[in-house]
């Protein structure tokens, strides 16, 4: 029996009520299953409040509200069911989503600060009188800072660090609760701890503190709807009250400092002060919050007499601890890092960031557990706790509440670390924005590593409405003439770190469209098409009438391994040519952008600059041989991935010389940021699969499985983050968890399994597994906008068989290994067996 899902609203994920959607109009999505072959949706009925809706369409993927808009605090029950001709499914499952406050006339609320408010965290107190039953309460809250709430001394729910980082001068994010549960009729007392979080605390490494502003403040409504129908509200406004809290210090970088002894405090004032509110925005994405928790896998003394802890995996977070019997006025500290060095906790790649949590005991069993800071980390040391046990402490993972939506999985165990890397990287880094790292003194949205890495993040998380989040952002924060800042939400506005640079600031252009190919999403590129092309025309004005990107800061082929550790990027790769391959690039995307969204001129004009980028690209950097100036294996890479080598003969003589470089340099990586998510496909798709396989699966340093035989968890920053002895980089910047150059997994998913998207949203799968003699399996999974797609294939006996998956809505293009010719196929699970191409190519190559 055909089975519609309960339908999803725009691009949130959580599971139970959608609470404050910002949307009057939320588009729908849902998946099919139990379909047999051949069905195919021809309408679909949408049932609102009790309404329901027909509409002849085989779409299922953000399709239009069909009901009138959605008022503030409007909540809807959802239903949806499909059809195939007159044959019509069940209805789904209900679900529900309500609407935030869509004006900004619907708060009452203003921001309040404490009039004095010392040194310590404050908490703002605000009470109100309920006279009977609660049918139903919401809690609509923001602040400038951080904050944690309580109503009637219990937490509203798990969210933590709300509400999150954006561009605070330009956007400012409000988080709905339901509260209901937690009220009571006669008196409730509604808390919030207030801390320095992103908006007051210390940003980036030169030191900044307070870049938004140096005063906390609140703005908080809470809603109450009694059974006779009245609504009681509880705003923040001048009668509310401050004190100030147990925690003495707190920081993202630094840490916080908690005394648990009691402390009887006078409550103080709070006053008004002046704030936007049309900055106020509802979320895209899911809130941070705890996602899992890590026990320790050991408990041992150092050789100078340290407690250390060993959690078995680089995560980010904080420690838990159960301390008991301790006497009041104890101090217990935690110190975090990601690795040992000399047998001690290894904090220099921390750099100014202290990554300290320290509790003055009140006496009483405890568990110590910080909530107004994060540390990114593998070991802790713990001081004041004697004969500390394994099983009194634990890592509680912390990042936004992400959707996991994909898989892969090999008969090589170091490929599957690798991937699980990647994966223990992305978990790190996506924490409200995507982060470079989240350890040391500045876990900020770097454009560059997001742009190259976009790929393999959509497709092992939903990431879809934090992306969207941050390309507000960016847009936001992109200067007049179209300059992207580095790093977004901005940080730095010196005026060497607000130039132009390629590949960073052509995340304007790529991520929107990386999340429009993942999502088919066009509302993505409608949105974002101001930025898109507006960084393309500022690249226009810096390149000139000969269209060469020449000259300024470039951060160029980042991290290439032959650069020095004290200047990363004094790559191969001449800066030119990766500036003026990006801006052909660059200008690409938004042609097909214009295009898709039916602005013909903007698309004609784009298309035209697009040949004449890539025109003075072979002119000024290729030879007639199809060698590029510099030859380095990342510009090579660039050249045949981005269709920048005019003559089918030059492309082929690049392809030759990239497996001639590669081959040179002994199978081991040669390429930075910008080489590395590309130089397995540039080789693949020249025909040198064996030298891509070649380099994917060396392990001798530097290489992608090197970290792998050294016992990493997560992706690092550096190639040689650590040593083959043992010992740190020296370089200043040395991360352990940094997801850039896990950028290959994106090609393990689509080349390696064989898993891709051939149509925007995996409306069409392409299925093209390529094999190697390494390898006798693999397999990938992903959750599409249509439902779960998958591929496996296994070597064995002689035979090759191959599983696919096809989900409801979607077909897939089928690349049968061995076969001469593809096949297209529809929904549902299908099967090949065929002779192994790999020993009959091994037997073709032993008889030549």
């Amino acid at each position: 029996m055909v089975q519609p899902s309960a339908p999803r609203f725009e691009h949130r994920t959580e599971p139970g009520p959608v609470l404050g959607i910002g949307t009057p109009v939320p588009r729908l999505s849902w998946t099919v299953t139990n379909a047999e072959e051949g069905w195919r949706q021809t309408a679909y009925e949408v049932q609102v409040a009790g309404e329901v809706f027909t509409v002849r369409s085989a779409e299922q993927v953000l399709v239009p509200w069909p009901a009138r808009p959605l008022r503030s605090r409007e909540r809807a029950e959802v239903k949806v069911r499909a059809a195939y001709g007159d044959d019509w499914s069940p209805w789904s499952e209900p679900a529900t989503v309500e609407a935030g406050l869509l004006d900004v006339a619907d708060w009452t609320a203003r921001f309040v600060s404490p009039v004095d408010p010392g040194e310590r965290a404050p908490v703002i107190v605000g009470r109100v009188e309920v006279p009977g039953p609660v049918r139903s309460a919401r809690l609509y809250a923001t602040a400038h800072g951080v904050y944690v709430p309580t109503v009637n001394g219990r937490r509203v729910d798990d969210t933590v660090l709300a509400p999150g980082w954006t561009s605070y001068e330009h956007r400012l994010r409000y988080h709905v609760y339901d509260v209901t549960t937690l009220i009571r009729p006669g008196e409730n007392v509604l808390e919030f701890v207030l801390g320095n979080g992103w908006y007051r605390g210390r940003l980036g490494w030169t030191n900044q503190r307070a870049i938004y502003g140096d005063r906390l403040a609140l703005l908080a409504q809470l809603e109450i709807t009694t059974f006779d129908g009245a609504v009681h509200v509880l705003a923040t406004d001048g009668t509310w009250h401050a004190r100030p809290s147990e925690v003495l210090a707190d920081d993202l970088y630094d840490g916080q400092t908690t005394d648990l002894r009691r402390h009887d405090a006078p409550a103080t004032g709070v006053e008004v002060v002046d704030a936007d509110l049309t900055r106020l925005v509802a979320p895209d994405g899911p809130p941070i919050r705890p996602t899992s928790v890590l026990p320790a896998r050991k408990v041992w003394t150092s050789p100078t007499g340290k407690t250390l802890v060993d959690f078995g995996q680089n995560a980010v977070g904080w420690v838990r601890l159960h301390v008991r019997g301790l006497r009041a006025g104890t101090t217990v500290v935690v110190r975090h890092a990601e690795v040992l060095e000399d047998k001690e906790l290894g904090t220099r790649p921390l750099r100014s960031a202290r990554a300290t949590d320290t509790w003055v005991l009140s006496g009483r069993d405890e568990v110590l557990e910080p909530s107004l800071t994060l540390h990114g980390f593998r070991y802790a040391e713990v001081t004041g706790v004697p004969d500390l046990r394994a099983e009194d402490i634990e890592l509680v993972v912390v990042g936004s509440g992400l959707r996991r939506t994909g898989w892969f999985s090999s008969s090589h165990e170091q490929l599957n670390q690798l991937h699980e890397n990647v994966v223990w990287s992305t978990r790190g880094n996506f924490v409200d924005l995507p982060t470079d790292c989240p350890q040391r003194d500045e876990r900020l949205g770097w454009t560059g590593d997001i742009q190259i890495f976009g790929p393999t993040a959509t497709f092992l998380y939903d990431t879809t409405g934090l992306l969207r989040s941050w390309l507000a952002d960016l847009a936001a924060e992109q200067r007049p003439d179209g300059s992207v800042p580095h790093v977004v939400p901005e940080v730095d506005r010196s005026p060497e770190f607000r130039t132009p640079a390629a590949a960073w600031g052509d995340a304007a252009a790529v991520v929107p469209w990386t999340l429009y190919q993942r999502t088919g999403d066009l509302q993505v590129l409608e949105r974002q098409l101001p930025s898109m092309s507006a960084w393309v025309d500022k690249v226009a004005a810096l390149a000139g009438p000969d269209r060469l990107w020449r000259g300024g800061f470039q951060f160029g082929d980042w991290l290439d391994p032959t650069a020095p550790p004290e200047d990363p990027g004094q790559a191969k790769a001449d800066p030119d040519v990766v500036a003026t391959a990006h801006f052909a690039r660059s200008s690409w995307i938004v042609a097909e952008a214009a295009r898709l969204l039916g602005r013909a001129a903007d698309a004609e004009k784009y298309r035209l600059l697009t040949e004449e980028v890539r025109a003075a690209f072979a002119r000024a950097f290729v030879t007639p041989q199809g060698r590029i100036h510099s030859d380095a294996q990342t510009l090579y890479a660039l050249a045949i991935e981005w269709d920048l080598l005019p003559e089918a003969e030059q492309r082929v003589a690049a392809g030759r010389r990239l497996a001639e470089l590669v081959r040179d340099g002994g199978f081991r990586i040669a390429t930075g940021f910008v080489g590395t998510p590309l130089v397995c496909d540039a080789l693949t798709s020249t025909g040198h699969l064996d030298v891509a396989y070649r380099l994917l699966l060396q392990t001798q340093c530097p290489s992608w499985l090197y970290p792998v035989t050294m016992g990493a968890t997560t992706v690092w920053e550096r190639w040689d983050s650590m040593r083959p002895d043992g010992t740190i980089n020296p370089g200043e910047m040395t991360s352990f968890n940094h997801y850039a150059l896990g950028a290959v997994a994106d090609w393990l998913h689509r080349t390696v399994a064989g898993l891709a998207p051939a149509a925007p949203g995996y409306r069409r799968l392409l299925v093209h597994p390529r094999l190697t003699p390494e390898l006798t399996s693999a397999a990938a999974t992903h959750l599409t906008p249509y439902g779960k797609a998958s591929v496996s294939w296994q070597r064995s006996a002689g035979h090759l068989r191959l599983d696919l998956h096809v989900p409801v809505g979607a077909s897939a293009e089928v690349h049968v290994p061995g076969a001469e010719q593809p096949v297209t196929v529809g929904q549902g699970d299908h099967r090949w067996l065929v002779t192994d191409p790999v020993i009959r190519s091994e037997v073709a190559v032993s008889d030549a």
